[in-house]
């Protein structure tokens, strides 16, 4: 039988969120016999406690494991194992909403060859690392909605066609980083003319604690994943990334305010992460640039 989707999921160490994915997937709305789930592991293992539940629970849940070689790679490696007619990607620490396969269904339905992306919800509303990263993605898609050679989704959330995500070879491993790719892929998915659709209704709850440490190396490491999309684009031909102006960046740190998320003292918290987000950006940036000028 034909599947309409193929959700896969790659993942490092981390069966316990893991697991809390797959109960997710279990509960779609979506019939069970049209979607089929390929776990991607990342050389971590550990993950054969996990293969009773899905046997019972995921019946079409496939498991595929490749030496270390980061999350384009091994989403690469589950994409090539898929039957479906489209690709959903989600994250290991991310839990699809019951109609999230629906509402992705509906949007390639009446579009089949566009990419569309989904909404993130942050589930650690305490932890402020966290809710300044979310409120960040947030903003920049509000602020690129209409901008085509701008606009991306982030991999965590987002379905395309298992045929044009085969045209286009799938996420570019070349990145040196967990951070990028799916930027890169989405630019040249625009270059070729492709629409990017969003679809609030396809959501998932994302649950990535940060500390203070982590979220200044996450934000590097998206520095140094800019500097490398900013390369990719210029051997490739495709229009350059515009450096914004100075109101793009007064937008982003009020954005928190505007939203309505948290209390006025996150609000000031969130305000000045994103204000550091940029910093340790920047400084990723230039890092990679001096590397790639040696």
């Amino acid at each position: 039988m034909d599947l309409d989707f193929s959700v896969i999921i790659p993942t490092y160490r981390r069966p316990t969120e893991l697991e809390a994915c797959l109960r997710a997937l279990a509960r779609q709305d979506f019939p069970l016999d049209r979607f089929e789930v390929i776990v991607s592991d990342d050389g971590g293992g550990g993950l054969e406690v996990l293969r009773d539940f899905t046997a019972h629970s995921l019946p079409q849940c496939t498991f595929v494991t490749q030496p270390r070689s980061g999350p384009a790679s091994a989403r690469n490696l589950g994409a090539g194992n898929a039957r479906g007619r489209f690709l959903a990607f989600t994250d290991d620490d991310c839990e699809p909403s019951p109609v999230w396969l629906s509402a992705l269904s509906l949007v390639l339905g009446a579009q089949p060859d566009a990419l569309v992306g989904g909404s993130t919800v942050n589930t650690i509303r305490r932890n402020r690392y966290a809710a300044a990263s979310q409120q960040l993605i947030d903003f920049l898609y509000i602020a690129y909605a209409d901008r085509r050679a701008e606009r991306f989704f982030t991999s965590n959330n987002f379905a395309v066609s298992s045929r044009m995500f085969a045209s286009l070879d799938g996420f570019d491993v070349t990145f040196r980083l967990p951070a990028g790719e799916d930027r890169d892929f989405c630019s040249r998915w625009a270059a070729l003319g492709r629409p990017l659709i969003y679809s609030r209704s396809a959501r998932v709850y994302h649950s990535h604690s940060l500390t203070f440490r982590r979220f200044w190396k996450q934000h590097l490491r998206y520095g140094q994943g800019a500097y490398q999309l900013r390369k990719r684009m210029r051997e490739t031909g495709r229009p350059a990334l515009h450096v914004q102006p100075p109101g793009f960046y007064l937008r982003m740190i009020s954005y928190p305010f505007k939203n309505g998320v948290g209390n006025p003292g996150d609000r000031l918290a969130i305000a000045i992460l994103l204000v550091l987000s940029q910093v340790a950006n920047l400084c990723g940036f230039a890092r990679e640039a001096l590397r790639w000028s040696q």
